[in-house]
């Protein structure tokens, strides 16, 4: 009698374990986005700390009520679906694409990894659902649908996104996609999310509704917007939230409350709940400090003047947003012919974190002749012509000492950011003298009313032809004449076959470039 009993007890014990074990294994498989979610939205784990950055933007007057690292470079992650969508939306204010063309699907795109919506290759999906995938789900497989609609393929696609950054003045966004999945090369800051938050809105008031979407139903299925402020903190209408394992947790979100209107950015939190608390914290605490009229021109893109050996690209934005030149795409491989010519050391991509600018360490004095020389700059619109005559130049090396460089970096470990100075630049100053020995051409991918746009631009430079660059000597010169000074943004050390080829392809990614002979 006993032993039936606890025989019959074992098996009531089994049965519920295996009850439980049925129901779990039922739970996860019905929904394995929603499992993956849950674990997501849990954070990274023990002593996960991702680079923060944030920025709340007052749109009517255009000023800034919060900062915290706004230019410092982080990976952008599913926010990129924000330029993506940007793209398409032109598309189709142009009249080239409806809401309900057929996008056709390929293998590539099929292939992304999640978050994805699912579809598979040879089929098609209508844009107003992709736009509406985007917006909810996150979908990366409709992301490279798009993208291959608009651009022919991803790469070429990728391309167009990061001119579209620069003519909006996204100074240090660089697109390598067009979902965000994870790649090194795909950067932004929070300064410049927040431009493409308002920008999307300005130029889109009709499609950007999309952003305020909860809930899509496709082919049965009701998927929720990741957004969770939607709903649950009033006048918020949008954004997008974002998250790779290198960046964090991602949340641009816009506000409107009481005729205020606020863009706010949180990159790199924890989890997403600590991202989606903060954001509110941001947003609640800084909306009774915004005007309640508009004041604020709007955001306005970039016009292309027209080629001429001095042409220069200027960046109609305020203030906030145009404080520093571009990045460009990253540099593709170089044709066989010229890999050999070119080949010289590379330098490792500018990793995520600061932005402090490169401190000038050695000066050299020498003559230049104006008429050989020529401006181009991004975002240096005002920069003072200079008069076509003889005069002498101060040449300031962009190159610590090996002692700041250190003691900088520390400063930035200790601060949470990591150092941005390529090692080019970073390296031990060498005289200008042996730079020249090596090659009497020099050539200038700049000049700049201030230091540390010229001092960025050698960067970004260096960051899009490594290849190119690897070897070159950066400095700036300043030019006094009259009551304009100008810091030009130079490397020494080529040849003119090298200058020249630099030169070519600087201009290809939209970065002014002139070769000249010292």
């Amino acid at each position: 009698m006993i032993g039936r009993t606890a025989g019959a007890r074992q098996g009531l014990r089994w049965g519920i374990f295996a009850l439980a074990m049925v129901v779990a294994f039922a739970t996860l498989a019905g929904d394995p986005a929603e499992a993956r979610g849950r674990k997501k939205r849990h954070g990274g784990g023990r002593g996960y700390t991702p680079p923060y950055a944030a920025i709340v933007v007052d749109v009517n007057a255009g000023r800034v009520l919060h900062a915290a690292n706004p230019d410092s470079v982080r990976h952008p992650a599913s926010l990129t679906k924000i330029m993506t969508l940007y793209l398409l939306f032109e598309q189709i204010e142009a009249g080239k694409l409806r809401l309900d063309t057929p996008l056709p699907v390929s293998a590539h795109a099929a292939s992304q990894a999640p978050s994805k919506l699912g579809v598979r290759p040879g089929q098609t999906i209508e844009v107003e659902d992709a736009i509406k995938a985007l917006v909810t789900k996150s979908a990366n497989d409709v992301a490279v649908v798009i993208a291959e609609a608009i651009g022919g393929d991803e790469d070429d696609f990728a391309t167009m996104m990061t001119r579209k950054a620069r003519a909006l003045g996204m100074s240090r966004t660089v697109y390598a996609n067009a979902s965000g999945l994870p790649n090194d090369e795909q950067v932004t800051s929070a300064r410049d999310q927040a431009t493409l938050g308002r920008a999307i809105q300005e130029r889109f008031p009709r499609l950007y509704r999309y952003f305020s979407t909860a809930a899509f139903h496709y082919r049965g299925r009701a998927i929720r917007n990741h957004n969770h402020l939607l709903g649950r903190v009033a006048g918020v209408d949008g954004i997008k939230t974002g998250y790779v394992r290198a960046s964090g947790f991602n949340l641009v979100a816009s506000m409107r409350r009481n005729d205020r209107h606020l863009v706010a950015v949180v990159l790199g939190g924890p989890s997403g709940g600590w991202r989606d608390a903060r954001m509110r914290q941001l947003l609640e605490g800084h909306v009774v400090e915004a005007s309640a009229r508009r004041t604020a021109p709007k955001l306005a893109e970039a016009a292309e003047r027209s080629e001429s050996p001095i042409a220069t690209r200027s960046v109609a934005l305020e203030s906030t947003d145009a404080r520093l030149p571009a990045r460009v795409i990253a540099e593709p491989a170089p044709k066989p012919a010229l890999a050999a010519k070119l080949e010289q050391p590379k330098s490792p991509a500018v990793e995520a974190g600061s932005a402090d600018p490169i401190k000038p360490d050695l000066v050299k004095t020498m003559i230049v002749k104006r008429a050989s020389t020529q401006t181009g700059a991004i975002a240096s619109s005002r920069a003072p012509a200079e008069p076509e005559t003889q005069y002498a130049s101060q040449a300031t090396r962009s190159i610590p000492s090996p002692a700041a460089s250190v003691a900088s970096n520390r400063q930035l470990a200790a601060a949470g950011d990591a150092p941005t100075v390529p090692p080019a630049i970073a390296s031990e100053a060498k005289p200008l003298a042996r730079s020249i020995a090596r090659g009497e051409w020099v050539i200038q991918v700049g000049a700049f009313p201030a230091e540390i746009q010229a001092h960025d631009q050698l960067k970004a430079a260096q960051n899009m032809a490594r290849s190119m660059l690897g070897a070159a000597e950066p400095f700036t010169e300043r030019v006094i004449k009259r009551d304009a000074t100008l810091y030009r943004a130079r490397f020494a050390g080529f040849d003119k076959d090298h200058a020249e080829a630099a030169c070519k392809y600087l201009k290809r990614n939209e970065m002014q470039c002139l070769a000249l002979k010292n």
